[in-house]
């Protein structure tokens, strides 16, 4: 069974998930990185060429593969489970982790980062962490304090799981 880290971008995704499948000797995944890899180009890049829609169907094809897999700890792009398509294939084998931290430590995590466009903007970032949060916590099979450094959270998780 694979663990499912979702949450907003800079909730701690990529950093708890390496430093959890560290702890629990489980292969580490990130499906954007994954996109990436598969496409040859990056994210931003996806988006400005071939747009959103391109790139969701992508997601999608990258859940369906990792739904496949064992043992995996994954961390998803922040949109991707608030397609109910992601989550339902992701849950065939696998249990979905919440990493809920609040906006203003978001805001702190991120700082004023150029590689997050949709942060350029923080009233628009605010209002799509608002949007998102409910959808994640429909996804959700377990809600963790996202809060925390990122080896706290990470043995916090490893604990249910054990």
């Amino acid at each position: 069974m694979n663990i499912i880290l979702c949450g907003f971008m800079g909730s701690g995704k990529t950093t708890v998930g390496m430093e959890l499948a560290k702890i629990m000797g489980r292969k580490f995944i990130d499906t954007d990185e994954m996109i990436e890899k598969e496409q040859g180009i990056a994210i931003k890049a996806i988006f400005t060429v071939h747009g959103e829609e391109f790139f969701r169907d992508l997601e999608f094809e990258c859940c369906k593969s990792i739904s496949n897999m064992k043992n995996c700890v994954v961390s998803t792009g922040g949109g991707a489970l608030t397609f109910k398509r992601n989550v339902d294939v992701l849950k065939q084998n696998g249990k979905i982790v919440l990493l809920d931290a609040d906006f203003d430590i978001i805001c702190r995590r991120i700082g004023n980062s150029k590689t997050r466009p949709l942060f350029q903007d923080r009233e628009k970032a605010k209002a799509l962490y608002e949007e998102r949060k409910s959808k994640y916590l429909d996804a959700a099979d377990y809600v963790i304090d996202g809060n925390m450094s990122a080896r706290k959270t990470a043995l916090d998780i490893a604990d249910i799981f054990r």
